[in-house]
């Protein structure tokens, strides 16, 4: 099974070994488009893994920070309190580049990038880029992919 993201239609496709289209969830991608760069706030392309799965059996609307759940659960009235958050919630994955100088050491290193899979509040625009180089999802889609992929699973960012 792999992962398949298209910026260009803000989809994420769950793919099995025949190659078959399990399931579609609409993303929201860097606002900034894509690009490798630390600091850039872009989506990385090419060929990815799950590295690690953080927040597993967390509430819906987990607060995290540095990957850590901070013990707040996201209300509308939370996000007006603190209207700058990049707010990640309710599941991460973790991203590591699988191709060295692109996505893979150096200054393109998704990992050290921080750049992850993961929920944000329901009020959010899914389906239009707007991270800061992320792939966000509706907090039941995260959930529901969370329990499906294992660490190591393969993701695809494609600009297709």
């Amino acid at each position: 099974m792999k992962l398949q993201v298209s910026v260009a239609r803000q989809l994420m496709s769950i793919i099995d070994d025949a190659g078959t289209t399990l399931h579609v969830y609409p993303v929201s991608t860097a606002l900034a488009g894509v690009g490798e760069v630390s600091g850039s706030y872009q989506t990385p392309r090419g060929r990815h893994i799950i590295r690690a799965k953080i927040g597993g059996g967390l509430p819906e609307n987990a607060v995290f920070v540095r990957r850590r759940p901070t013990g707040e659960i996201w209300t509308p009235e939370l996000g007006e309190q603190f209207p700058d958050r990049d707010w990640i919630l309710t599941r991460i994955l973790w991203l590591s580049g699988c191709e060295p100088g692109c996505n893979r050491l150096g200054c393109v290193d998704t990992m050290r990038r921080y750049i992850y899979i993961h929920g944000c509040p329901d009020s959010s625009e899914i389906g239009l880029p707007g991270s800061h180089g992320c792939i966000r999802m509706r907090n039941a889609d995260i959930v529901e992919l969370f329990d499906l992929v294992p660490c190591y699973t393969e993701v695809e960012i494609t600009e297709d």
